[in-house]
């Protein structure tokens, strides 16, 4: 039974959405809202929600689903994350492993071209993410 998802009109919707992919650990539901969600509306959509569990599917999600097809919004979603409030504790707390795992989606995303990053983009992203 795949979750449905639709596009969250408030942060609200939003975090009732994220539980259900988490709750399911839905990764193929995650990168549906992900991509029905604009990038640039994440830091607003999360609000001060953001857990290491919530990174870590959406990581998970654009590297299995959106990184392959269209890196450019792996790209924007990576980097409207880096804005979201808690960001940089949630970073903080992430695991050696965890780090690995952005660390594979950030090599996809270098062996990919896009016209909405080049490579220096990407490499200024990194160290955001501290990789």
């Amino acid at each position: 039974q795949k979750l449905r998802v639709w596009k969250p009109s408030n942060a609200y919707d939003f975090g009732q959405l994220v539980n259900a992919v988490l709750a399911n650990k839905d990764k193929a539901a995650c990168a549906d809202l992900l991509t029905i969600t604009e990038p640039k509306t994440l830091p607003v959509m999360l609000s001060n929600k953001l857990e290491g569990k919530i990174l870590l599917i959406f990581i998970q999600s654009l590297e299995c689903y959106i990184a392959g097809k269209d890196p450019g919004l792996a790209y924007q979603h990576l980097f409207y994350l880096s804005k979201a409030e808690r960001f940089k504790v949630v970073l903080a707390l992430l695991s050696k492993n965890e780090k690995e795992e952005v660390q594979q989606l950030f090599d996809l995303l270098s062996e990919r071209q896009s016209d909405q990053y080049s490579w220096e983009d990407l490499e200024s992203l990194k160290k955001v993410y501290e990789l």
